[in-house]
């Protein structure tokens, strides 16, 4: 891949995931199986699978976690040229426990001072972020500290400036934050400065004081937003753009509900390689809801995001 065709720019935190072998706490389990996670790269996967051509920019440690992630990256398609190997610095990961019930499993961060955390405003490669299509950005990124903070309003304002789409999903972690009212700030701030705002309901509720998915979308709307796709689980989505006027999307049936994790990366992946691909926005939030649905199935972050072929059976 060269740094002047690529579609999607991501820059974002990869951690090891490791998965309870059992259902029970966290301190229970026995065995753990490792995967992937991070909300950018289950974005940067998804949409590489689909045939996207797509660049993702991190830094990693060289440990073990790390060797790891990066031959996985590196195995899914992705540009890893701007993902840095600090020798200096640690590989961020996590636990999560197994659940039978379709509740949110358990999950326990240990990615506090991680390389990823070291990023800053110094990594943007201007040229090379430039020389994509689109740029897709999350608030867990902006969320791991200061520095990266500073990094992802740079990334925003870089692609506004050279006339790029921009996604935004704001994927809250309220415990990285200092307080409610900065993440508050903040993510509305970085919402503020892109072209399609995808909040879940409960999101927008927090973010906006809204508490309808209508009174969600216009919030967004009236900050610049030329589309926002409010999700809304298991009930589907709600649009409101530019072009596409406001409707409802309905949700796919779901025979059982294995692990909620990643289910909004999925929607992302949908929204954006079918707008990419110049489908409508009722087409792109069927997609989005397709997708979201094959990953609530699946116990990993990644493991229900569909190939091109998959997509192509489906007919979306």
């Amino acid at each position: 891949m060269t740094s002047s065709d690529f579609d999607v720019a991501l820059f974002g935190e990869a951690m090891m995931l490791l998965v309870a072998d059992q259902p029970g706490p966290i301190e229970n389990a026995t065995g753990f199986h490792k995967r992937t996670a991070g909300a950018e790269t289950n974005v940067a996967i998804g949409l590489s699978r689909l045939g996207l051509k797509v660049g993702w920019a991190s830094r990693l440690g060289t440990d073990s976690m790390g060797r790891s992630l990066l031959a996985t990256m590196q195995a899914e398609g992705l540009d890893c040229s701007h993902v840095i190997s600090d020798p200096a610095q640690r590989t961020g990961f996590q636990f999560k426990g197994r659940v039978t019930d379709g509740s949110d499993p358990p999950v326990e961060y240990h990615r506090k001072g991680s390389a990823a955390s070291h990023m800053g405003p110094a990594d943007v490669d201007e040229a090379w972020l430039r020389s994509a299509r689109h740029l897709h950005a999350t608030g867990v990124f902006a969320a791991i500290s200061d520095t990266s903070l500073q990094a992802s309003l740079k990334t925003m304002e870089v692609m506004r400036a050279a006339g790029r789409t921009i996604s935004f999903d704001p994927n809250l972690r309220p415990t990285l934050w200092s307080s409610t009212e900065t993440m508050r700030h903040w993510i509305n701030e970085l919402a503020a400065r892109a072209d399609w705002v995808l909040p879940g309901m409960e999101e927008g509720l927090l973010l906006t004081g809204q508490s309808t998915p209508e009174g969600v979308a216009r919030f967004y709307r009236e900050r610049g937003a030329k589309l926002v796709v409010v999700k809304l689980g298991a009930q589907g989505a709600y649009y409101d753009g530019d072009a596409a006027g406001t409707g409802r999307v309905d949700g796919f049936p779901v025979a059982k509900v294995i692990d909620t994790v990643g289910a909004g990366d999925g929607f992302a992946v949908g929204v954006i390689s079918a707008l990419l691909e110049g489908k409508t926005v009722p087409e792109a939030v069927r997609r989005a809801a397709w997708i979201g649905a094959r990953a609530v199935q699946v116990l990993g972050d990644t493991e229900g995001l569909p190939r091109r072929a998959q997509l192509d059976e489906a007919r979306l």
